[in-house]
């Protein structure tokens, strides 16, 4: 590490981690009013605690700077995750892993952070600008690992920051455990000695042991990039055997060889510019131009999707021209567990975003297919099947259902929260199910089992081998096998480019979570309130209604579904929600056959100040989309009102 007058910066890229001799809790502190206050502006839910950190107070600001009650704030939520560290390990120093992603606050954020957690006792093994994949991975691997804590608020502006809390399987906390969580924060919190008793902690912690451990994080950077690159070869072979791995890329490099891909990596300043992105693609063959991989360095909006994937098309449509195997290109968000993902039209030579929804439905459809190829070699050598599942949350389109069943294989639903579709999948695994793909399909983000995170690296992974794979010297030819499950023709599976994948995939319109349709600002703060007032006004219209939707789009039935944690419970009123009312409500069409075709599904954000609405329909007529979007829309506008009277 290069040390300057007790300043430890960051070897890549320089950035200031810590300075071991200013405690940044020392000085006059915040009266309690002022921390309350802060703490009232803090979103604090099972998807992450975030809140503008920036000290001037700009959501869109690049200053690194964060006030006196922000630094106290963070200071006990570390004091919170301490406290709860060491009653579960029964008194014993549990070992926990820091990180964050490359936003200008995360420094002062985990530099305050840190402080409490060695000065109670905690052994930090300090990774600083990390993405989350990568820090998760290595927590797995690590069999003396207790926990972790990121400091990142994934895909809010720049000026914003947050933590996530795991524990030793390499997954943040979700359901009860972080309820826990933030009982105990606004507990200490609401306790007038809380400030003294942090400022004492910060006070007496030793330099000397400080700066000995933040001289470690290069080292433990390294070994971490190690363990991703390992972790990330064993979810995408579905096998730790390291003979099977080399043949299966074996395979892939083979494939690539005969037909190339490249793919540009536009990171946008994330925290993915100093991982094994560019390293481990090109291992196996893959073709890889970075662009904007300086941690820190970002240059347009920080969610990958609409205008923040712009410049990406762009670099690809130029990197396509100079060498045709480029026609893949993506993006991550900050933290860099989520990417989404443009593509080359063949024809055209031009690029074009993939849709959350259908990048996650693509995903899905090839590790189903992978899946059935490993469910065949398991028969070969004698083992029993298990019966395959697929998890994602309430707003994911129906499509991964029309994938499902092609392979046999149920879909199971759960609240919004990567927590909490990673808890189903987990209750799921214990009841014998098969669960190698899970995810959000509405913000686009897979999970591939075993990893417990989402990541971009595994999407463009499972698209690669969709793909690549698609000549008769190939070990499985995985897009003519979906070819015959749909009946497309032969010259589809011989010739085809990813627009004829995406192509094949049945038929929905759905809303994107980020276009202005799909936020609202609501009134009522009482979500159950207006739950209830929207289940009367829709039971009112659906009977005026009735007939002219059945003429119309053959909706002939309706069902109400309510999602939270991994529960969905099937029904209407307020005895199928929790007394919060948070989690998301959705109104499922059924056509004369009974079969689902539409839903409509609303949602308080749990990171966000806004109420999020989405509407899934059957077939490519946009226009049943849109009038059952503003039908939707309308209702909850009334209900809104009714609940303010």
């Amino acid at each position: 590490m290069l040390k300057k007058s007790m300043e430890i910066h960051h070897d890549g890229t320089g950035i200031l981690i810590a300075e071991p001799e200013r405690d940044p809790l020392e000085g006059p502190p915040p009266r309690r009013g002022e921390l309350l206050e802060a703490l009232r502006a803090m979103i604090l839910s099972v998807s992450g605690w975030r809140k503008v950190f920036s000290s001037d107070g700009d959501e869109e600001s690049f200053s690194p700077h964060i006030d006196g009650s922000h630094r106290f704030l963070v200071a006990a939520a570390a004091l919170a995750f301490s406290e709860d560290l060491l009653e579960k390990t029964a008194g014993r120093a549990p070992t926990v892993y820091t990180a964050c992603d490359a936003r200008p606050t995360g420094p002062q954020i985990l530099d305050v952070m840190s402080r409490i957690m060695l000065a109670m006792g905690l052994r930090l093994r300090p990774l600083f600008i990390s993405p989350a994949p990568e820090l998760m991975a290595t927590v797995k691997l690590d069999e003396q690992a207790d926990g972790f804590v990121y400091v990142s608020a994934s895909h809010n502006p720049i000026g914003h920051n947050g933590i996530k809390f795991g524990g030793a399987e390499g997954t943040v906390f979700g359901g009860q455990r972080s309820r826990d969580l933030i009982t105990r924060f606004r507990s200490l919190l609401e306790d007038p000695s809380t400030i003294d008793r942090l400022s004492d902690l910060s006070a007496r912690l030793p330099v000397a042991e400080y700066a000995d451990r933040l001289s470690q994080s290069q080292e433990l950077k390294e070994r971490a990039m190690a363990d991703y690159r390992r972790f990330s070869r064993t979810v995408f072979c579905a096998t730790d055997e390291i003979q099977r791995q080399d043949e299966i890329f074996r395979s892939l490099t083979e494939a690539l060889q005969r037909h190339p891909i490249g793919v540009v990596a536009e990171l946008n300043g994330s925290a993915r510019g100093c991982s094994i992105d560019g390293d481990f693609l090109r291992e196996f063959g893959v073709r890889v131009a970075l662009y904007n991989d300086r941690p820190g360095e970002v240059v347009h909006r920080i969610v990958p999707e609409g205008a923040g994937l712009d410049l990406c098309r762009q670099v690809l449509e130029r990197a396509h021209r100079d060498d045709p195997a480029h026609i893949l290109g993506y993006v991550p968000d900050n933290d860099g567990d989520r990417g989404n993902l443009v593509y080359i039209k063949r024809k055209e030579g031009k690029a074009y975003p993939i849709p959350a929804q259908s990048l996650f439905a693509l995903t899905v459809l090839s590790e189903l297919l992978y899946q059935e190829e490993l469910a065949v070699e398991a028969l070969r050598g004698g083992a029993e099947p298990r019966p395959k599942a697929v998890v994602v949350n309430g707003p994911t389109s129906m499509v991964i259902e029309k994938i499902a069943d092609y392979f046999d294989a149920r879909v199971f639903r759960a609240e919004v929260g990567e927590a909490n579709v990673v808890s189903l999948a987990a209750e799921l695994r214990r009841r014998s199910y098969d669960v190698r793909i899970l995810g959000e399909g509405s913000n686009g983000g897979n999970i591939t089992h075993p990893a417990g995170v989402r990541d971009p690296l595994n999407t463009l992974l499972s698209i690669i081998r969709l793909l690549s794979f698609r000549d008769q010297q190939a070990p499985f030819q995985a897009f003519r096998r979906w070819c015959e499950l749909r009946g497309l023709p032969e010259s589809t599976a011989r010739d085809f480019s990813i627009e004829e994948v995406l192509s094949s995939l049945p038929s929905f319109s759905t809303t994107s979570a980020y276009e202005p349709e799909a936020l609202m600002r609501i009134s009522c703060q009482d979500h159950g309130v207006l739950k209830t007032n929207y289940e009367k006004v829709f039971s009112r219209q659906w009977e005026r209604k009735r007939e002219e939707l059945k003429t119309t789009y053959d909706i002939c039935s309706w069902r109400e579904v309510n999602y939270e944690g991994t529960t969905a419970r099937e029904g209407v009123g307020p005895e199928f929600r929790s007394p919060e009312a948070r989690g998301g409500l959705k109104i499922i069409f059924s056509n004369h056959r009974g079969e689902d075709s539409d839903f409509l599904w609303m949602r308080g954000s749990g990171t966000e100040p806004v109420f999020r609405v989405l509407v899934d329909s059957q077939g490519e007529d946009s226009g049943r989309h849109d009038y059952l979007l503003q039908w939707h829309r309308s209702m909850i506008a009334e209900a809104d009102e009714l609940s303010t009277r």
